[in-house]
């Protein structure tokens, strides 16, 4: 890894003077020494403040930004991760994203379209969440919904009459990939109607795919069942995972080994016991979840997310994949060695010294407020990019913000953080502002 600091907006402005005098000499020359005894008598100006050497000016509204020189704290060297060459992964497809940002890290084939299977659901829970006001609605179990429940698909059990809520009809679809619920759900966020129902959400799944861009990726059920033009690819159930985690609910219970459900039926009220078809929960530390999915046509595939609980999360996602949990795990394992996430901005660190307005040889020093972390690996290149504001007031407190520095990691932005006052200061006196402006006069 390489590390390397610059600065970048427009330069600050000169001022020259081009030696061509107005008036007369004598009186010139009698009004700088005045203005030169009363300074030096102040103490707040001597002849060695005035440079011979062009600088930039610090009046208000000239530019302030760090010139080639200036100094500022050591660079962080942070400890970085081994180089770790990535898996032979026995899978149609995989893929390795940072779960924060969705960054791709590692895969192959992960932009083909290719039957998904049960992953489906991810996008059945995710479009019933963001389209149901209260979780607790209660649901009742139409005949189609029931006509599911048949032991050629996952399911739950359901029958036709049952009324349970969205959120238990949620936690039925993704724990243990039950088709009836996942149809069940559709059906009642569609509107109802049966089948109508369904075709209706189906619509809202492929609206909601296009938000968020995932262009390889198209619905045609809300199930997983094999179906011409229903496909997805690795990256796009990546990023679909990502948005679907943010929803407090659908985290929750991706990360649930085991539940129950109370479910209102004709023959009374019956408890339906729940257990995680994810059998990564089970035996990967740090797994939170997600979703496992099988069908003829998509094969053994697994969408699992893993945390190591101090900053780093990774989405991993195998398609068609013989032993899709001993793959899983090697990309996991993969994203765990080869990658840290790790600050390279420290709270506190000096990045600018810049001068204060009408004080030529006065400066305020610039500190980052808070720390900026990265994900990178041993061959990750990062810098930072320094900005400070316009107008520098004229007085400023501690932690006052006054600019910002930017962190780039292979130059993509990876975040940011003000830049602050490390010390406050009071605006110029007249004496001060007198001796700047006839130490600019001088040069």
């Amino acid at each position: 890894m390489s590390f390397h600091r610059t600065s970048t907006g427009p330069q600050g402005s000169r001022r020259y003077r081009t030696g061509r005098k107005t008036g007369a000499p004598g009186t010139f020359a009698a009004l700088f020494l005045v203005a030169a005894a009363l300074l030096l008598f102040a103490g707040v100006w001597t002849p060695a403040a005035v440079s011979q050497e062009e600088r930039r000016s610090t009046a208000p509204g000239a530019t302030q930004y760090r010139e080639p020189g200036v100094e500022v704290a050591p660079g962080v060297s942070p400890e970085l991760p081994p180089e770790v060459e990535p898996p032979e992964v026995g899978a149609g497809a995989w893929v390795l994203t940072d779960a924060e940002s969705g960054e791709v890290l590692a895969g192959r084939d992960s932009g083909r379209e290719v039957p998904m299977a049960s992953t489906t659901k991810i996008m059945t829970a995710l479009v019933a969440l963001r389209n149901t006001d209260d979780l607790d609605e209660p649901v009742r179990v139409s005949p189609f919904a029931a006509s599911f429940a048949i032991p050629e698909y996952s399911n739950a059990g359901l029958v036709e009459g049952d009324v349970l809520s969205v959120r238990e009809l949620v936690l039925a679809t993704l724990i243990v990939s039950g088709n009836d619920a996942a149809t069940a759900l559709a059906e009642h966020v569609g509107g109802g109607g049966g089948r109508e129902g369904v075709e209706r959400f189906v619509g809202m799944m492929n609206q909601e795919a296009r938000r968020l861009g995932l262009s390889e990726t198209h619905f045609a059920n809300p199930t997983g069942l094999d179906e011409r033009d229903h496909h997805s690819s690795a990256r796009d159930l990546a990023e679909m995972t990502r948005v679907a985690l943010e929803e407090p609910l659908f985290r929750e219970t991706v990360a649930t080994r085991y539940a129950s459900v109370t479910v209102e039926g004709a023959a009374g009220e019956r408890t339906v016991e729940l257990a995680n078809l994810n059998e990564l929960l089970y035996v990967y530390p740090g797994a939170t979840g997600v979703k496992t999915g099988t069908s003829p046509g998509a094969g053994p595939s697994l969408v699992a997310s893993a945390t190591d609980g101090e900053g780093e999360s990774y989405t991993s996602v195998v398609l068609d994949a013989p032993d899709r949990y001993g793959a899983t795990v090697a990309i996991l394992d993969y994203g765990f060695a080869a990658y840290e996430r790790v600050p390279l901005v420290r709270e506190g660190e000096l990045f600018e010294r810049v001068e204060m307005p009408y004080r030529r040889d006065e400066r305020v020093r610039l500190v980052a407020a808070r720390d900026v972390a990265a994900l990178v690996d041993a061959d990750s290149e990062f810098t930072t990019r320094t900005s400070v504001v316009e107008d520098l007031p004229d007085s400023a407190q501690r932690g006052e913000r006054l600019g910002e520095v930017v962190l780039l990691v292979d130059g993509e932005r990876a975040g940011a953080a003000p830049l602050v006052a490390a010390e406050g200061y009071e605006e110029a006196g007249p004496l001060q502002r007198l001796g700047y402006n006839v130490s600019r006069l001088w040069n």
